[in-house]
């Protein structure tokens, strides 16, 4: 938070710092202007300094309707004006992606089917959008590049193909989990031959995607192998996807696709 608030020079708002006087109180409150799934009321207290006080009427998860308070603060109005962009738009953001992934989740879970986030994440913010996908529903794919191995098309490019990429991959001893994309059911067999811990099955239909998963429990001989599907699969079409048998859906649209809440921050003077 210090480096989002220092982007902003919230410790040199020249405007509120030469028109307000330091010994002014106010108190602040966060409204939702439309109904949303809650994130980022847990970290408000981390936006403040001690002496502003911060209570949250509506924790991380919960859903608030227009005109609802999410939380408010009571302090230095110096301080409140300075940061109240920063802590909106962040909090707009973390609301919109814990909604619409709320909105995956719900249609998933009807057939035992998990929502993934992906690496498609805002520089800097990942940490941060990451945990408004688990606050909405969703899970968490693998952090950044170093916690598994993915191996994706390009990947195949720039090795020579599956079994190039396998065995190469197989020389370097990881103790991570190895995760093949795959486009084609074709590529399935080297990939289990390999043993890799999963699949990703890229821009597949339903159907594909149904004799993917036979394809596998039939030549896994009962060793467990994680399936999830990606590519484009949006709302209207999600139905068709998680009822396939699909383990999981990865969605890069609950980060690259979101519309942000609208929240205002509503100030009443307390003191001089």
């Amino acid at each position: 938070m210090e480096l989002f608030l220092s982007e902003d020079k919230s410790n040199e708002d020249i405007t509120t710092m030469s028109t307000v006087p330091k010994s002014v109180r106010m108190q602040a409150e966060i409204v939702a202007e439309e109904k949303c799934v809650v994130a980022g009321t847990s970290i408000l207290k981390y936006c403040f300094p001690d002496d502003v006080k911060v209570d949250v009427k509506i924790p991380d998860g919960n859903t608030a309707n227009t005109n609802d308070v999410l939380a408010n603060g009571i302090g230095s109005a110096r301080v409140l004006l300075s940061r109240e962009r920063v802590i909106l738009n962040l909090l707009q953001r973390l609301c919109g992606i814990a909604t619409l992934t709320r909105k995956y989740s719900e249609i998933a879970e009807k057939y035992n089917c998990k929502i993934l986030d992906t690496r498609k994440m805002t520089p800097g913010l990942r940490l941060f959008e990451k945990y408004a996908v688990a606050v909405g529903g969703g899970y968490n794919h693998r952090l950044d590049l170093k916690s598994a191995v993915l191996v994706k098309d390009n990947h195949l490019l720039a090795s020579g193909g599956v079994r190039a990429a396998l065995q190469n991959l197989k020389k370097s001893e990881l103790s991570v989990p190895v995760e093949l994309e795959v486009d084609a059911l074709d590529q399935l067999g080297e990939g289990l031959i390999y043993k890799v811990d999963g699949f990703l099955l890229d821009n597949m239909n339903p159907d594909q995607i149904v004799e993917a998963i036979n394809i596998v429990r039939a030549k896994s001989n009962g060793r467990q192998v994680f399936l999830e599907a990606s590519g484009g699969i949006t709302l209207e079409k999600l139905k068709d996807y998680a009822s396939t048998g699909i383990e999981a859906i990865s969605v890069g649209a609950l980060t690259t696709g979101v519309k942000n809440i609208n929240l205002k921050m509503e100030f009443n003077k307390i003191s001089e």
